[in-house]
């Protein structure tokens, strides 16, 4: 036999011709159209906050790396920019410079470095600054700018579809009364509407999500298994009662849960490594989002949902484990089981 025919090496035993910074920079290139899409509807804006972002993320990590953990500094395989830009995808586009830096330290510095930098964060680190952001500046992270490109830094607020659905149930108001005030689903589709820097256009994410399904960077499990359960979840309260629950496609095209199912949830480090695990993962984020929407104090819930989910999926992937080669499966567990039973009823 020949020695090339027989190697025997420690796991992992299957190797990919992608290296880590080229799956960085094609999740980048996935979210361009988005980034170009709120420039076009918000403007400098747009452009400052993201800038900003990345550089604060860029800039953090390499302090951090190099000079508290005194090891080479690790922004050279491009996850920092990735958290800078979803940072800034979270978050309006007229949120102060001290806000974004705040909110950029606290992503890498509490939501990465901490836990030893990249491939050994349990969290989203971007979801993590969001949501600190969200928590400790209530009032500048709801101030969202009207839609509509402007080239100043001024801009004018306007409310989002869920929070005008929010006050207005809470005011006794009926959805199809409210319905009446929002944009067209055209609008909602293309992202037309006021909301966070980079979770308006669902026709922009999609095409950043085809990118990264023809590239192989993520599969359809994640995304798919959320989408489909807001989709259920949501038309069913809707059959119930129309008059109090908004329709699936209205919470489809609307907050953060198009940008949460491409971008957010389908991170590496913080979602299971089987496909069953990922299905439970993404099944899990939306119901936790659909609880959340319809029946929390907030409108939004898809960052709290993966934040949540992601503390399970050590759990998960324990459970949905793939089994061991050689080991035997369920099933011939289960068939031999029978045999047993089936030789003690023998007479």
């Amino acid at each position: 036999m020949s020695a090339d025919l027989l190697t025997v090496s420690p796991s992992p035993h299957i190797h990919t011709d992608l290296t880590v910074p080229q799956i960085m920079r094609g999740v980048i290139i996935a979210m361009i159209p988005a980034l170009l899409f709120s420039v076009y509807n918000f403007g400098l804006g747009a452009v400052y906050v993201t800038l900003l972002a990345i550089l604060f993320c860029v800039v953090i990590e390499y302090a951090i790396a190099r000079y508290l953990l005194k090891r080479p500094a690790s922004i050279y395989d491009g996850s920092a920019i990735i958290t800078g830009m979803l940072l800034a995808f979270n978050v309006p586009t007229n949120l102060p410079w001290h806000i974004i830096l705040i909110g950029s330290a606290v992503a890498i510095g509490i939501g990465k470095m901490s836990f030893g930098g990249l491939g050994n964060n349990p969290f989203n680190p971007a979801l993590v600054g969001r949501v600190f952001l969200l928590l400790s500046f209530p009032v500048e992270m709801t101030s969202w700018p009207k839609a509509g490109a402007t080239w100043s830094l001024d801009a004018v607020t306007s409310a989002t579809p869920l929070g005008i659905l929010k006050d207005g149930l809470r005011a006794g108001d009926t959805v199809p009364e409210l319905m009446n005030q929002m944009p067209s689903y055209t609008d909602f589709f293309f992202g037309l509407q006021g909301g966070s820097l980079g979770e308006m256009s669902a026709f922009a994410i999609l095409l950043g999500l085809i990118y990264m399904l023809y590239r192989k960077i993520i599969t359809w499990h994640i995304p798919v298994s959320m989408l489909a359960t807001i989709l259920l979840m949501t038309g069913i309260f809707w059959l119930i009662d129309p008059t109090r629950f908004a329709n699936p496609v209205f919470h489809l095209l609307t907050g953060g849960i198009m940008l949460g199912a491409v971008f957010m949830a389908t991170d590496y480090v913080t979602s299971p490594f089987t496909h069953r695990g990922m299905i439970i993962f993404g099944v899990g984020i939306g119901v936790l989002t659909v609880v959340i929407r319809l029946f929390g104090s907030y409108p939004e819930g898809v960052s709290f949902a993966i934040l949540i989910m992601n503390a399970f999926v050590p759990l998960i992937n324990s459970y949905a484990k793939q089994p061991r080669y050689g080991s035997k499966s369920q099933r011939h567990k289960a068939y031999q089981e029978k045999l047993e039973k089936e030789v003690k009823a023998t007479p």
